[in-house]
């Protein structure tokens, strides 16, 4: 259990860190916004390219991998939905958010840098194939399905492809498709050019972490724990069992995978959920079970580590 906190210790102290730095007023909520946005914008997309980029496409393609964990990350979403439309009648809207909180990590922010003392290097490959999973399956259907119940002349279908539009502009997804196509061609980047990137890359994690707890100042939970905890158990239950089953139907697949399959399903929603869901009115609703996921996994997560050292198979 030792083992397990020096993993886990300094992620959340760091994001502990961030939260009193706000909350005293060392920083504000708008820098807070500053950094996020270079995370998003430039670190990230760094060291996702190098993640990719550095390796074989053989490598960095990898079916299993895809396969386990859109298939998991789809059945938390129609178990997300279904639960809230059917059993508990709420709004269609409401179901979709529910939908793409329970089915979608914070990968960057939290995944990454866990990963990261986990696996080291290995970390970047599991976390860019999650982030195309993302982008590319769960984040816009449940978009799409929110707009299309409030724009009764979109199809949700044809809103599906606006938001593949919306983020085919994200410099991530540009980061990740570089990243492919110099695995596929065999392109390395000059010297001066590649240590560069892995500055940005380098900086990823403290920041990322730092900013995700100043984002938590201020969310309120007061009035919506009974229904927020539900979110929470989808999130850092069901969706790391779910891409767990999919891992077993799946077949063999590199443990360093797996394990970040799982690891990253296990995650708290993404950081910027509430932000998603303000245009539909479901911001304080999200902010809410967005701060109670992220306390309750410092203890499903250190569960999960400790399971994984414990089952055969499960060791990188």
């Amino acid at each position: 259990m030792l083992n397990i906190l020096t993993i886990t210790g300094p992620i959340y102290l760091s994001i502990a860190l961030g939260f009193a730095a706000t909350r005293r007023g060392f920083f504000s909520k708008v820098d807070g916004q500053v950094l996020g946005r270079f995370v998003l914008n430039f670190a990230l997309p760094a060291m996702l390219f190098n993640a990719l980029s550095q390796r074989n496409f053989s490598e960095v393609m990898n079916p299993r991998f895809l396969l386990a964990y859109g298939a998991g990350s789809m059945l938390s979403f129609a178990i997300g939905f279904g639960v809230w439309r059917l059993l508990r009648k709420k709004s269609w809207v409401e179901s979709s958010m529910v939908a793409m909180g329970v089915s979608t990590s914070n990968s960057g922010y939290v995944g990454y840098p866990i990963l990261l003392q986990f696996l080291g290097p290995a970390a970047g490959l599991g976390l860019a194939l999650t982030v195309l999973i993302e982008n590319l399956v769960t984040i816009p259907l449940a978009l799409a399905m929110a707009d299309s119940a409030e724009s009764a002349h979109l199809s949700w279908q044809r809103t599906v492809l606006e938001s593949l539009k919306r983020m085919t502009k994200i410099p991530m997804m540009q980061a990740i498709v570089l990243g492919f196509v110099c695995s596929m061609l065999g392109l390395q980047l000059p010297e001066v050019l590649s240590k560069t990137v892995s500055l940005f890359a380098a900086s990823t994690a403290a920041i990322a972490l730092f900013v995700n707890g100043g984002s938590l100042v201020g969310m309120r939970v007061m009035g919506l724990i009974h229904e927020v905890r539900w979110i929470a158990l989808g999130k850092l239950v069901v969706h790391p069992l779910s891409v767990g089953l999919m891992l077993m139907l799946v077949g063999p697949i590199a443990p360093s995978l797996k394990i970040s399959a799982v690891l990253l399903a296990g995650m708290p929603m993404l950081g910027i959920y509430p932000l998603l869901a303000q245009r539909h009115g479901q911001e304080g609703f999200c902010a809410a079970a967005l701060l109670v996921t992220t306390v309750a996994s410092f203890f499903t997560l250190s569960l999960i580590l400790w399971a994984m050292g414990e089952l055969p198979g499960w060791h990188v």
